[in-house]
C-alpha cells in the first residue's frame, strides 16, 4: 500500500525544503524526496554557501597579508592553513545542513532518501539503496536545482579539468587556474583563489562579465576584479 501525503518535495534544496517546511506549518502532511545523503540542495553543499565561506576567509588573508600595512598594523609573517580555511568551510555547511534535518523534524516532514520517479497521476516510487517506496500525493513539487553544464569535447577528471565542486575543495593553491564562464559562481572561485595565490584566467565567450546581470552592476564588478589585479 503506498504511503500517502498532501504534498511530496522532489529535492532539498532551498526551494524545496522552503516550500516543505512552508506548507508543514500550515498542516499538510508533507515528505521530502532527496538523493544526496546530505539535506541543503547544491546551494547549501557544494554551491552558494561553501563559496561564500571561501570568500569571506580568502579576503581575511589578502587584508592580512597587503592590506593591513596600511592602517600602520604590521604583521611580520603571514602563512595559509589551507587544511583548516576548509575545514572551517566544511563546518559550516554541516551545521547548516544539520539545521535543516531539525527543521524536519520539528515540522514533521518525511524525509525519504533515494531517486524520485514519477509513475503516474499523484504518484511516485523513491528508489534508494533499502529498496523502492511507493507514495501517493495531492500535491508534487519538483525543486531539483541544478547542475553544471557540460562543454563539448571537455571531458570532465576531477582532477586538471572540474567543475565549480571540485574548486571549492582543492587541496592545495593552484599554480594557474583557467575558469570558463565569467558568471557569478565562476568569479567567485575566481577571487578566492587569486586572494590565496593561484594566477588566475577567466575565458568568456559574451562581450562582458556577468552577462546575466544588470550591466551597471557588471561595470563595478570589472573595477573591483582589475584591482585585485585581473
Amino acid at each position: 500500500m503506498p504511503t500517502a501525503h498532501d504534498l511530496v518535495v522532489i529535492g532539498a534544496g532551498p526551494g524545496g525544503y522552503v516550500a516543505a517546511l512552508k506548507a508543514a506549518q500550515l498542516g499538510m502532511n508533507v515528505a521530502c524526496v532527496e538523493r544526496e545523503p546530505v539535506l541543503g540542495g547544491t546551494c547549501l553543499r557544494v554551491g552558494c554557501i561553501p563559496s561564500k565561506v571561501l570568500l569571506e576567509s580568502s579576503e581575511k588573508f589578502a587584508e592580512t597579508r597587503s592590506e593591513l600595512a596600511r592602517h600602520g598594523i604590521r604583521v611580520a609573517s603571514v602563512e595559509l592553513d589551507l587544511g583548516a580555511m576548509l575545514q572551517r568551510k566544511r563546518t559550516v555547511v554541516t551545521t547548516l545542513t544539520k539545521g535543516i534535518e531539525g527543521l524536519f523534524k520539528k515540522h514533521r516532514v518525511t524525509r525519504y532518501a533515494g531517486q524520485g520517479r514519477l509513475t503516474g497521476p499523484g504518484q511516485l516510487v523513491v528508489e534508494g539503496t533499502d529498496g523502492s517506496t511507493e507514495l501517493t500525493a495531492k500535491q508534487i513539487l519538483i525543486a531539483t536545482g541544478s547542475r553544471p553544464a557540460p562543454l563539448k569535447g571537455v571531458e570532465l577528471d576531477g582532477d586538471r579539468i572540474g567543475t565549480s565542486t571540485e574548486a571549492l575543495s582543492y587541496s592545495e593553491v593552484p599554480g594557474h587556474l583557467v575558469v570558463i564562464g565569467a558568471g557569478y559562481i565562476g568569479l567567485e572561485l575566481s577571487s578566492v583563489w587569486r586572494r590565496l595565490g593561484a594566477k588566475v584566467t577567466v575565458l568568456e565567450f559574451l562581450p562582458r562579465i556577468l552577462p546575466g546581470l544588470d550591466s551597471e552592476l557588471a561595470a563595478e564588478a570589472q573595477k573591483l576584479f582589475a584591482k585585485q589585479g585581473a
